[in-house]
């Protein structure tokens, strides 16, 4: 079977608390691991979305509308959907499965992703990404 799941792919998260969300996948574990023994990956998406910014606006609600918020999570696969985007934003260093054991490394992996992602936006690349989706 071809792995189409790979890291830097835009994936949408179907089910849980972040179900509509878009993420991109930072490492995927095809065979699973010793506590998941299904495919799965982890994930890094946008909580939060930024506001629309209009031409009146001044320089500090601008700022305030780009805000982004950030999650990190592992997720089966089943739960997620695959799109034709990748994003290119470098997560690897900064997320790693290590991160996610205890809940002070897990914030400050958050922070570091919402920064990222961030400066990602500002630069007007991956338009679509940092879009809510509409039904």
């Amino acid at each position: 079977m071809v792995k189409f799941l790979k890291p830097n792919k835009a994936v949408i998260v179907l089910q849980g608390r972040y179900a509509g969300r878009k993420a991109v996948i930072i490492r995927a574990f095809d065979d699973g691991t010793r506590d998941r023994a299904y495919g799965h990956c982890l994930v890094a998406g946008i909580k939060k979305y930024p506001a629309k910014v209009i031409r009146k606006d001044s320089a500090k609600k601008t700022a305030k509308k780009s805000r982004v918020k950030a999650f990190i999570k592992l997720v089966n696969y089943r739960h997620l959907m695959p799109t034709r985007y990748t994003l290119d934003v470098d997560l690897k260093d900064v997320v790693t499965i290590d991160s996610l054991q205890s809940k002070d490394k897990k914030v400050s992996a958050a922070k570091e992703t919402k920064k990222r992602f961030e400066e990602r936006f500002k630069t007007g690349k991956n338009r679509w990404f940092f879009t809510k989706l509409r039904f």
